[in-house]
């Protein structure tokens, strides 16, 4: 049992410096303003590279939910409607809860896969396997 002890004595001192107490799982605000009758969002594909989500798939969510149509201009989305920040992050926040959080443990290392025509919401931190509702 003593060699055991002196073992895990190693284990936790070669373990790295837990750096970020914190949330390691932050959702930016979305940064944006309005043109008119148009509302453009600066930040969408970097929200949507944070998310580990392809920003055209984000992008078509976002504009079913809002029942609106758009596209991106270079860098930026533009929405063919006045849309309030609140309401744009509300829906950013229920994407993240359908696409991009596991539902068994709860962590954001997720990826989409598509099989046949079925799209599967796969975690890699705990394994499990969900179909998703498709876009």
């Amino acid at each position: 049992m003593d060699s055991y002890e002196k073992l895990l004595d190693k284990a936790i001192k070669e373990l790295p410096e837990q750096t970020n107490l914190g949330d390691r799982f932050n959702l930016d605000k979305i940064i944006g303003h309005l043109e008119g009758s148009k509302t453009v969002i600066v930040n969408l594909k970097k929200i949507a590279k944070d998310l580990g989500r392809e920003p055209d798939h984000l992008l078509k969510y976002l504009l079913r939910e809002l029942a609106s149509s758009g596209k991106f201009v270079r860098e930026q989305a533009v929405f063919a409607a006045k849309l309030a920040a609140s309401v744009i992050n509300k829906k950013i926040k229920k994407y993240v809860s359908e696409f991009v959080l596991c539902s068994e443990c709860g962590k954001p290392d997720t990826t989409l896969i598509g099989e046949k025509s079925i799209t599967y919401l796969k975690c890699q931190a705990c394994g499990s396997k969900k179909p998703v509702k498709t876009i």
